[in-house]
């Protein structure tokens, strides 16, 4: 993108957000939209779902906010014309994700009409780059973290933006979307602070120069962990101040120069900056110390203590006292479908997950069979397991490493149900189903049981479910999910 291209994605510029629901679309356009109030610019947005009548509580924040919705038709960027906007006007760049294809009616307008279009990265990269910005990386555990360190930011009164894909749970009970948020002042009247996610995923992590950069993990999701390594190595060779590691083994070729922090690895431990230590794990919450202060926090789970001290050492880097971390980490309020209990009903309760690779999914099954069964007080319960698939494409890729991790992190006596890979639409190869999972999973001593239509699903737990057990409903990009979680819940009150 040139120069004079780059100058137009300030508060004046409209920018028009293509897939304007999903987690990080949404995200972006409300943050551009919170600069264009005060910069006289304008943000809008179009998506499939919205025009199927979908997503309308993700479409009524994202209108609140000051996102202008229009339908995905190409029709307002071929003319200019914005509803309730009386002059027409030409708009300055349109946002897409890698998952837009040029097909999309917005995205052959734009081309049509000569407006640049632009991946998501460049336009957060531009963000990044105008900002004092803390990028959280890592293969999971990257909104949590990320939600870690922007609700300590703000309570010790750094003011922080924040761009993420997870929901903040205190952002979202202020009646917010809850994945964005816009950047105040500096209190030391330096850059603002921003704190952002950094995807491996489609690779766009290697676009920014954040002031501090934080690797969290490296396991398999969508690429080999070879070429994440070194999308790795190119971002910590990018960051400006301090690249803050995993004291992981395999993420050993970063710690030099690293500031490190977790838990020691077994063999040739290093010098670890912000090790934790007396770690206690309960069924609604955790206990550990990071440098002789003793912290508490609300999340269940060891990688909730990892996600913990990511973000200590983060914030301790940036200038923060330990001490002053406490507080915010003991009443964060997590984040949305991150182990979110939906409630309890006939003993038995309901829990809504993200987990979608094999490294979260095994987290999850772990954080679960400690949960004691809330009828009886102990953790004799069986876990309940829901899995669906995010796509055809990480299903192909993930496929052993799926099987691999129910098989074991499932008892005999637990239960995988497993509904149809999740479709959100385009032009991809459909040449895996949920049932070949469950083929690989069944003969590993798993009760894996495929289930085409997910509208039963509530019916066959509920037929299936006894006081004392956790059902753990699993699964990314479908916002649906949760809602599948609820008529669950719901099915056991019956």
């Amino acid at each position: 993108m040139s120069s004079s291209e780059t100058s137009r994605l300030d508060g004046a510029a409209w920018l028009h957000f293509v897939g304007a629901g999903g987690s990080g679309m949404s995200a972006l356009a409300q943050f551009h939209a919170a600069a264009a109030a005060t910069g006289g610019g304008l943000a809008t947005g179009s998506d499939r779902a919205f025009d199927r009548g979908e997503r309308a509580a993700i479409r009524r924040r994202l209108e609140e906010a000051g996102v202008v919705v229009l339908p995905q038709d190409g029709h307002t960027l071929a003319t200019g014309r914005v509803p309730g906007h009386p002059d027409p006007r030409r708009c300055d760049a349109v946002i897409v994700s890698t998952a837009v294809e040029n097909q999309v009616p917005d995205y052959a307008a734009a081309v049509e009409a000569g407006i640049p279009v632009l991946h998501r990265s460049e336009l957060l990269a531009r963000y990044v780059s105008d900002h004092r910005t803390i990028a959280v990386s890592g293969t999971s555990g990257k909104s949590t973290v990320t939600a870690m360190i922007w609700t300590i930011l703000e309570a010790c009164g750094h003011r922080p933006g924040l761009l993420t894909g997870g929901p903040l749970a205190a952002l979202t009970a202020a009646g917010l979307l809850g994945n964005a948020h816009a950047a105040g002042p500096a209190p030391d009247g330096d850059r603002p602070w921003l704190v952002i996610e950094a995807d491996e995923s489609d690779g766009s992590l290697v676009r920014y120069r954040p002031w501090l950069g934080v690797v969290l993990n490296l396991g398999l999701d969508h690429k080999l962990q070879d070429e994440v390594m070194a999308m790795f190595r190119t971002f910590a060779a990018r960051t400006g101040h301090k690249v803050v590691v995993a004291a992981e083994d395999n993420l050993r070729p970063l710690w030099p120069g690293a500031v490190l922090y977790g838990p020691a690895p077994d063999a040739d431990p290093p010098a670890i900056d912000y090790p934790v230590t007396d770690i206690r794990l309960a069924a609604h919450g955790t206990r550990f110390t990071v440098g002789g202060v003793p912290f508490t926090l609300p999340q269940p789970g060891l990688h909730n203590v990892k996600n913990a001290c990511a973000a200590i050492a983060a914030c301790a880097t940036a200038g923060i006292a330990l001490q002053d971390m406490v507080s915010p980490l003991a009443g964060f309020a997590g984040v949305a479908r991150r182990f979110q209990s939906l409630g309890t009903a006939g003993g038995i309760e309901v829990i809504d997950d993200f987990a979608h690779n094999p490294d979260k999914i095994t987290a999850a099954l772990a954080t679960a069979r400690i949960r004691p069964a809330p009828a009886r007080g102990d953790p004799a319960g069986r876990v309940l397991a829901v899995f669906q698939p995010h796509g055809f494409g990480p299903t192909r890729f993930l496929r052993g490493a799926l099987a691999a991790a129910f098989s074991a992190g499932l008892r005999p006596e637990d239960v995988l149900w497993l509904p149809e890979i999740y479709f959100a639409g385009g032009t991809v190869t459909r040449d895996i189903s949920s049932a070949d999972l469950a083929a690989d999973i069944i003969p590993k001593g798993v009760d894996a049981r495929f289930v085409p239509d997910r509208e039963a699903l509530p019916r066959l737990i509920a037929a299936e479910a006894r006081p004392g057990d956790v059902v753990l409903v699993m699964g990314a990009r479908d916002p649906s999910l949760t809602d599948l979680g609820r008529a669950i819940l719901g099915e056991l009150g019956s």
